[in-house]
């Protein structure tokens, strides 16, 4: 009868026990999101302020104000200057495209075991001389 006793209360408390950590799974899951809404309502005040708008369209889309003259530096590639880094979320679809560091690694050990085969030197002929006519007439001789 004892043995009834614990087996009952045993699985009771179990039940109790894993009842009280999904409660705190839940209570830090939602403490979470409410800083995440926070911020996200601290964002959408700065996106409420005209200053910010727009420093965000001067940085962003390269805009300027009606008068004023905009320029953009490109380097000896034809490349533009490049920008800051973000300090925002990384856009996933960077991610995506990325392969994953082990494939690269993977590809450097291949490539050292099997190394490219150097490639010949081209032999430079010299081009042929021009064919000289007597009878034409050199742009620095006067014609008769």
């Amino acid at each position: 009868m004892l043995a009834a006793l614990v087996v009952s209360y045993a699985s009771s408390l179990r039940a109790w026990a894993e009842q009280r950590s999904r409660i705190a799974e839940l209570r830090a899951e939602s403490a979470q999101r409410t800083e995440r809404v926070a911020d996200l309502e601290k964002e959408l005040e700065r996106w409420r302020d005209p200053a910010y708008v727009e420093a965000q369209a001067r940085e962003r889309f390269g805009w300027v104000m009606p008068g004023e003259t905009g320029y953009v530096v490109v380097g000896g590639d034809g490349d533009t200057a490049p920008k800051a880094p973000s300090s925002g979320p990384a856009d996933p679809s960077d991610r995506a495209q990325r392969p994953p560091w082990w494939g690269g690694l993977w590809g450097s050990v291949e490539e050292a075991g099997n190394p490219p085969k150097p490639k010949p030197k081209p032999t430079r002929r010299p081009a042929p001389a021009a064919t000289i006519d007597p009878n034409a007439t050199s742009p620095s001789q006067p014609k008769r």
